[in-house]
């Protein structure tokens, strides 16, 4: 089963609709000495709700972050072969790298790239650009001096 962000953001206002309900309870409950107590863990309690409330902002937050990057396309004008890179070569409507053999039905060298992004490259002048797997092959024989991320790693920092 997949989560969507806008789930967890349900769940957030779910979660601070009921603190907002404990509070008004205990705010109309009489003040007697033998209450006290039980109405300062609901209100204890309400304040975990909000916490929890909170957490799932925040996680819904980085799902769609990560859902964004995880289905962003490369888009580099022309394709390459996901494994091998630039070794493609196209004749009478089929595409083949040169390398593994690997054949598709179009001019994939023609089209932009579709694979998925799995680079973030960053050149000396700050510029980033970001890349299938393929495309970075590329990159790092033809690029000095330019950092590369991988997007995975980048996902899991805080």
């Amino acid at each position: 089963m997949s989560i969507s962000p806008q789930q967890l953001r349900d769940l957030a206002a779910r979660a601070e609709a009921l603190a907002t309900e404990v509070r008004a309870l205990c705010d109309s409950a009489p003040a007697a000495a033998a209450e006290r107590d039980p109405l300062q863990a609901a209100r204890h309690a309400a304040g975990w709700l909000d916490r929890g409330g909170e957490d799932l902002q925040r996680a819904a937050g980085d799902l769609a972050r990560i859902r964004s990057l995880l289905e962003r396309r490369c888009g580099i004008p022309w394709g390459v072969c996901p494994e091998h890179g630039n070794t493609l070569s196209y004749s009478v409507n089929v595409t083949t790298c040169r390398v593994c053999g690997r054949t598709w039905e179009r001019d994939r060298r023609g089209q932009p790239c579709q694979e998925r992004v799995t680079w973030k490259v960053t050149d000396r002048a700050g510029t980033v650009t970001t890349m299938c797997d393929g495309h970075v092959l590329g990159a790092r024989a033809t690029t000095q001096g330019a950092t590369f991320t991988r997007l995975d790693a980048e996902l899991s920092q805080p």
